[in-house]
């Protein structure tokens, strides 16, 4: 076959066209060759180098010449083009996703490279009070930042003394950071007021000194100082929420950044021509809130008189509600601090103490005394509620059917319970008594019945749907998920007595105030807010926030009969102390054990007082944790601040007078009370 191919090889082009041709030219030749062959029997094995063997016969065939290796270079061929088209197609793709899928990435790249980008602060939203009064606004500062690459290398001793000495910096510490002609950015200080950035402007202006820069800032401003700063809370460093409304809110107060832009050189170094593109920040959105500036003012002075005045030793509490809605009016944790300033210590005594240390404990009660300050304790503060708790444990008897209005009981020296013996305050022996005047005496004993009678099923549901198991659902950070309670599984019959009367569980001060509307306002629990209308930067309301009730805890005619017995207990029993002229008031004391305290004298003096108690409108609960005076009673100490708060609120709410009081107590003075009975062990 290769002397075919041969043949066909060396034809002329004249002759391999006329191959096809039956007759001359190479068809001829093959022909010949084929029949010469077989007449002869000469027939060669080809070897792989091209060379001809003889297989029969003597004669050595001619070398056979090389042809193209044909099939082989076509597979080659298609390789190569296959190779070469998926290079292409990665280009393709490739160019493809830089162009389009990420062109957005290489253009930030080289603006970042081209361009410089000063950060415009934002105002936070403005806060105000329920009356228009601004709580919490923004005022301008300036951030100092030095480019030492930029600073003449002659003039940088000079900049580090003299603006140590203008700023109060260290002037070594100042001369290292010039020195490093690498940096580009460095802080020198931060937030100064205008008289500091005047003179560092003025300074760097004699003196021919590049590279300070000076950028407008902003910052949380609160121009009523600590008034309310338990609620509002305050802002770090970064203008970022941290405690209070400030941390509830800070997404929507957060307002949106503006930039500057400036074009500089490779080196980093600001172009002479005149290149800047400004993107204006957007205030956030501000808040109305539900408290009254006036009744705030109210709350706040009368708590700093008591704490003063019986020398309370772990701050004292106070709310004002609206029964019906549940917005707060006002709310105090006091002593209080400055959010303008607040990590200065507030309470002279507890920065006397931090003072005194050094070292380690220096710093650990510096952070305790901070965060003490910081919290509010009307919100974020679990305690024993005393008798005031009473209230919910007879309401809940009364409602469920297990005594009417008219049942009585018996106290004398003690009742057993299980083998514990419980009796009332100072020992006392009410003897038979109704209902009511089982509140006005506020008697244990009568309650440890009355809790036996309504059973420990019927009392952990109550204790629940009056709210007392969970959060409140206020818009104000830091409350706790729970509160400490016997469900009924865990309760014997010695925890439900104790319980009863208002020992052995914590619940918080929200709790407690937002359960006693509940019991004169209908039956209906509300959910205590403090925030309520959204406002845009302009002052028009983007949002009204509206009142939520959360269930109906009591019939109407429950809570009807709870407000009689209430009127009793200021007009008759413990809660004389509560008495306004000319307004009807209903109330309850109490004075609970704090049973967690080292100090097994601590006590938590309180009182909650509504007015009027015939068309319920306001709350007010004060307690005073662990006051230092001539008594502990909730009834002596806290029921007057509630009476002085309570008796401005009205007047300044325009609620008249009655013509007539009802007849009060023929008691004269504090001593003539009769003592709280809520202790643990009545003692």
């Amino acid at each position: 076959y290769r002397d075919v191919v041969h043949i066909l090889y060396t034809s002329s082009p004249s002759q391999a066209l006329c191959a096809s041709s039956p007759k001359g030219g190479a068809f001829d030749k093959i022909i010949n060759f084929v029949s010469n062959a077989k007449a002869s029997e000469r027939w060669h094995r080809v070897s792989d180098d091209g060379e001809g063997e003889p297989v029969k016969g003597g004669d050595i065939m001619p070398k056979v010449l090389r042809t193209l290796p044909e099939r082989g270079f076509r597979r080659r061929a298609r390789a190569v083009a296959v190779l070469f088209c998926a290079v292409c197609l990665g280009l393709a793709v490739r160019l493809f996703f830089l162009q389009v899928r990420t062109d957005g990435f290489y253009a930030d790249r080289a603006q970042g490279q081209q361009l410089r980008d000063t950060v415009v602060p934002a105002d936070r939203g403005r806060i105000y009070s329920a009356d228009g009064l601004l709580l919490a606004a923004n005022s301008s500062c300036w951030t100092l930042r030095a480019s030492p690459r930029e600073m003449p290398e002659e003039k940088i001793a000079l900049a580090a003394h003299g603006l140590a000495e203008i700023l109060a910096l260290d002037e070594a510490a100042l001369l290292e950071k010039f020195s490093d002609r690498c940096s580009n950015d460095c802080l020198l200080r931060y937030r100064v007021d205008r008289a500091a950035a005047d003179a560092v402007r003025d300074f760097c202006e004699e003196n021919s000194i590049t590279g300070i820069r000076i950028n407008q800032d902003s910052k949380r401003w609160y121009p009523q100082g600590a008034f309310l700063a338990s609620v509002l809370g305050f802002t770090n460093v970064d203008n970022a929420g941290v405690a209070g409304l400030e941390l509830k809110y800070d997404d929507l107060l957060t307002g949106e950044n503006g930039v500057v832009l400036t074009a500089v050189n490779a080196w980093g170094y600001t172009l002479e021509q005149s290149y800047e593109t400004e993107r204006f920040p957007t205030e956030g959105d501000g808040l109305r809130l539900t408290i009254d500036s006036c009744i705030q003012h109210y709350l706040e002075n009368a708590l700093s008189y008591a704490v003063q005045e019986h020398h309370v030793a772990a701050r004292a509490v106070g709310i004002v509600m609206d029964v019906n809605t549940g917005a707060v009016l006002a709310m105090s944790t006091t002593p209080s601090y400055d959010p303008n300033e607040p990590r200065v210590i507030a309470d002279t005594a507890a920065r006397n103490t931090v003072e005194a240390l050094t070292g380690d404990a220096r710093k650990a009660a510096l952070q305790l005394a901070q965060q003490t300050q910081w919290r509010n304790k009307a919100v974020s503060d679990l305690y024993e509620p005393g008798s005031v708790f009473k209230l919910i444990t007879c309401a809940a008897a009364l409602d469920a059917g297990a005594i009417t209005k008219h049942s009585s009981f018996y106290c004398g020296e003690s009742i057993s319970v299980a083998g514990t013996r419980f009796h009332c305050a100072n020992h006392k022996r009410h003897g038979a008594q109704s209902v009511t005047q089982a509140l006005e005496n506020s008697c244990n004993q009568s309650f440890i019945q009355i809790g036996a009678r309504l059973g420990r099923e019927a009392f952990c549901d109550y204790f629940a749907a009056f709210g007392l198991r969970e959060p409140t659902g206020i818009d104000l950070p830091a409350e706790p998920k729970q509160s400490l309670y016997y469900t009924a599984d865990r309760m014997g019959p010695v925890e439900l007595a104790s319980c009863a009367f208002g020992q052995s569980s914590k619940i918080s001060y929200l709790e407690m105030a937002a359960a006693v509307c509940a019991v004169v306002n209908g039956g209906k629990l509300m959910q205590p807010y403090v925030v309520s209308e959204i406002l845009a930067p302009d002052g028009s309301t983007i949002e009204q926030l509206s009142p939520v009730c959360k269930r109906q805890v009591l019939k109407a005619e429950t809570s009807q009969t709870m407000r009689e017995m209430m009127e009793a207990v200021v007009l008759y029993g413990g809660g004389r102390n509560a008495q306004i002229p000319g307004y009807r008031v209903g109330g309850k004391s109490g004075t609970s054990q704090k049973l967690d305290s080292a100090d097994e004298k601590a006590r938590i003096a309180s009182f909650v007082a509504v007015a009027p108690i015939d068309d319920p409108q306001f709350l007010c609960l004060v307690c005073l944790d662990e006051p230092h005076s001539w008594t502990t009673a909730g009834g002596s100490l806290s029921a007057p601040v509630c009476a002085e708060v309570l008796e401005q609120t009205l007047v300044y709410r325009g609620v008249p007078r009655a013509t007539e009081a009802p007849a009060a107590s023929t008691a004269e003075t504090a001593a003539d009370l009769p003592a709280d009975g809520d202790s643990f062990d009545g003692a």
